[in-house]
C-alpha cells in the first residue's frame, strides 16, 4: 500500500519487518518484556533506534541501483566482466548483490522488531503479520516470473506459451523464505542460539554436498552443475519444467536446498543490527564490525580451499565472505554517513533506498515489457529493447560502453520516477 500521510516516508526497517501497529496487553507487556531481555543476556541491551538510520537506505540504495546496473544491459553480448556473475566457482563484484539484499532485510529486522517488541506487540502477531507478508511477496514473485501473462503481439488475444513451465523460485521468492525464517529465530530463538544455526546449518550443508550421493553422478561433484546435490533436491521436488531456463532446467540458482545457507546470510544482518541497537560507543560499534567483516572475508577464503565460493550452490565459504564484505560496506556508511554526517550525496541512494520493492518489482516488469513488445525496422522485427538500444544508445559509442550507458540510462529513469514518489512522500510496502 501507499502512505503519503507522513511528513517524512516510513523507515525501511518498518516496510520491511514490522507487523503492526496497535496491539498490547499486559501479559503481552511481559512477554515482551522478558523476550527483550532474553535478546540483552549476553550483555548489550538493545534499544529502539530514534529517528532513521540513513547509512542503511543508502546502503540499501546503492545495492538496488548495482542490481539494475548489471540486469539491463543494452545487449548481454557486450558486457564488462565486472558486471557478470561468475560462471560457476568464483565471485565478480556483481555477485555480492543478492547476498546484500539478504543481509539488509537481516539487518532490518531487529531494527523494527525491537520497537514493536517495546511498545509491547505480542510475537505471536508479529509472525501473522509477516506470513501475510511472505504470501503476498512470494505471490509477487511468481507474478513477475510469468509476466507477461497475456501474448503482447500486440492484440493480447491469448495467454502467453510456457506458463505451464512457471519458474516457482526466483529473487523475491528466496528472499521470502529467508526474511520468515529470519523472523522466527529473531523472535523464538536466543542470540547464541542463532549463532549455532548459523554454524550448524553452514557446515550441514558444507557436508551434505560434498558427502551425499547423487544418482548418476555420485558425490561431492561440485564442478558440475546439474551432479550437485541442490540440482538433483531441486529437479526431485520442483519438477525439470518449473527450474531456471537459463540452465536448460537442470538446476537454479535460487533453488531450495541452497536456501538454507542464504537463511545464514539473513542472520548475519540481524546480528549486524543487533549490534547496532546495543549500548556502547558508535566508534567501537564501526570497529567491531569491520573486525568481525574481516575475519568472515578470510574465513571464507579458507573454507573455499574445501568448498569453493560458488553463488548458485550458495555454498559456505561464498556465505563468509559475502557476509563479511557486507559488514565492512555497512560499517563504512554507518560511519561516513551517521557517525560523521555527510549526507549532501546520498539523495540518489536514499531514493532508491526507501523504495527498494517497488523499483525492484517495477523495473524487472519494465525489461520484459521492453523485450516482449516488438518493432519492425526496415522489414526486420526486433525488441522494443534493442530498437532503443541500436538506434539511441549505439550511434553514442563503442558496444560495450553503448550497453552500459544503455543501464546508467534505465538508473537514472527510475531515478526520476522514485524522486517524485519521495518528494511526495509515498513509499510503497506490503
Amino acid at each position: 500500500m501507499a502512505d503519503a500521510s507522513t511528513p517524512h516516508p516510513p523507515t525501511q526497517e518498518d516496510a520491511l519487518a514490522s507487523g503492526t501497529d496497535e496491539e498490547s496487553s499486559s501479559d503481552a507487556s511481559d512477554e515482551q518484556a522478558s523476550l527483550l531481555k532474553e535478546e540483552a543476556h549476553t550483555g548489550d541491551s538493545l534499544t529502539p533506534l530514534k529517528g532513521r538510520l540513513v547509512s542503511l537506505d543508502v546502503f540499501r540504495g546503492a545495492t538496488i541501483v548495482g542490481m539494475i546496473l548489471v540486469n539491463n544491459p543494452g545487449t548481454w553480448a557486450h558486457v564488462y566482466p565486472p558486471l557478470r556473475h561468475a560462471e560457476w566457482h568464483g565471485w565478480t563484484p556483481t555477485d555480492l548483490i543478492f547476498p546484500f539484499f539478504l543481509f539488509i532485510v537481516g539487518v532490518a529486522i531487529p531494527l523494527a522488531y525491537t520497537k514493536r517488541l517495546a511498545q509491547g506487540i505480542s510475537r505471536s502477531t508479529l509472525v501473522r503479520k509477516a506470513g501475510k507478508r511472505a504470501v503476498i511477496l512470494f505471490g509477487i514473485g511468481l507474478f513477475m516470473a510469468a509476466y507477461p501473462i497475456v501474448q503482447i503481439d500486440p492484440t493480447f488475444a491469448w495467454l502467453r506459451p510456457g506458463l505451464g513451465e512457471l519458474r516457482i523460485m526466483g529473487i523475491l521468492q528466496r528472499i521470502v523464505l529467508c526474511y520468515i525464517a529470519a523472523t522466527l529465530l529473531f523472535l523464538y530463538a536466543r542470540p547464541r542460539t542463532r549463532l549455532y544455526w548459523m554454524g550448524g546449518i553452514l557446515l550441514a550443508y558444507w557436508g551434505a554436498l560434498v558427502l551425499v550421493p547423487v544418482p548418476g553422478y555420485g558425490a561431492g561433484m561440485l564442478d558440475v552443475p546439474e551432479a550437485t546435490l541442490p540440482a538433483y533436491v531441486d529437479r526431485i521436488v520442483l519438477g525439470t519444467e518449473h527450474l531456471w531456463r537459463g540452465a536448460d532446467y537442470m538446476w537454479d540458482p535460487e533453488g531450495l536446498l541452497s536456501t538454507f545457507p542464504a537463511i545464514v546470510t539473513t542472520l548475519l544482518g540481524i546480528w549486524t543490527g543487533r549490534l547496532l541497537l546495543s549500548e556502547g560507543r558508535p566508534h567501537t560499534k564501526v570497529a567491531t564490525l569491520f573486525v568481525r567483516g574481516t575475519l568472515l572475508v578470510v574465513g571464507g577464503y579458507v573454507w573455499s580451499w574445501a568448498f569453493p565460493i560458488n553463488k548458485s550452490l550458495w555454498t559456505s565459504s561464498y556465505v563468509l565472505l559475502t557476509g563479511g564484505v557486507a559488514m565492512c560496506a555497512l560499517a563504512l556508511c554507518y560511519w561516513f554517513v551517521d557517525l560523521k554526517g555527510h549526507k549532501k550525496w546520498t539523495h540518489p541512494f536514499v531514493v532508491y533506498g526507501v523504495n527498494a520493492l517497488v523499483v525492484f518489482v517495477a523495473s524487472t516488469l519494465g525489461t520484459k515489457t521492453l523485450i516482449h513488445l516488438q518493432a519492425t525496422v526496415d522489414g526486420d522485427t526486433m525488441s522494443v529493447q534493442a530498437y532503443l538500444f541500436e538506434t539511441v544508445f549505439l550511434p553514442l559509442a563503442s558496444p560495450m560502453n553503448a550497453s552500459l550507458l544503455y543501464a546508467v540510462a534505465y538508473i537514472l529513469l527510475w531515478y526520476g520516477v522514485l524522486a517524485v514518489m519521495y518528494r511526495k512522500n509515498i513509499v510503497v510496502t506490503v
